[in-house]
């Protein structure tokens, strides 16, 4: 009798605990072949690498200061301050087909700018179930974060930019049509030192941003204990 009545409450706690809803980090809203370019908000619960957070670093180049150095491959954003100086920020790029190379300039700049998909991905969305907006309004839900820097080539747009993101775990990441993600609070930081106009070097695929020389020597412990 006592073991019928063990079997009976083990199995009522049982049928309790498959009626709760499930926590939105085990929810996986896109089987992987219909992955989407806009990840949910909800889907965030990863820490992000130490690596990846803002850091000075000892950088050697012959790039002048305000230059902005990404490293498609290593996840990496260098701002050029002078000799052996620079600010370190972990980013995320463009995903496998979307990677790409060259050398651009800021030619604006936007606090909490709107969201305008270009209509490929937006058709390339819809395909898979999404339909994204034509526009969307900054804020906190907007993809491209607190602030953006629009990337130019010979004066016009090149539909890439620098911009924060609502997704900070994407930060180390191959996740993007191609523009460079950044934590809000690193974007803002960039965002306050860069000028329109500064150079951008974009390693990554094709070689196209041509013969680049830097060498990241690690954090710089006298600046990062001393300041300076």
């Amino acid at each position: 009798m006592q073991k019928s009545r063990l079997t009976a409450a083990t199995l009522l706690f049982l049928s309790a605990a498959l009626a709760l809803p499930m926590p939105a980090s085990a929810i996986n809203l896109d089987p992987p072949q219909l992955r989407s370019d806009v990840t949910l908000v909800a889907q965030q619960r990863k820490e992000i690498p130490s690596k990846f957070k803002r850091q000075v670093v000892r950088l050697s180049t012959k790039e002048k200061p305000g230059t902005i150095i990404i490293d498609t491959n290593n996840k990496f954003l260098y701002l050029v301050e002078g000799k052996n100086r620079a600010i370190r920020y972990g980013v995320g790029v463009g995903r496998e087909g979307f990677g790409w190379s060259g050398v651009v300039k800021i030619g604006r700049k936007a606090e909490w700018p709107e969201w305008r998909p270009p209509a490929e991905m937006r058709r390339r969305e819809a395909a898979k179930g999404h339909i994204l907006p034509v526009v969307q309004e900054g804020g906190p839900d907007n993809p491209l974060g607190a602030r953006a820097m629009y990337l130019y080539k010979g004066g016009r747009d090149t539909i890439f930019r620098i911009h924060g993101t609502n997704q900070p775990w994407t930060i180390g990441l191959n996740m993007s049509s191609g523009c460079i993600r950044m934590m809000n609070k690193d974007v803002e930081h960039l965002y306050e030192r860069a000028d329109i106009g500064a150079k951008v070097i974009v390693i990554g695929p094709g070689n196209r941003q041509g013969d680049v020389s830097f060498d990241d020597k690690g954090v710089d412990i006298l600046r990062t204990i001393f300041g300076g």
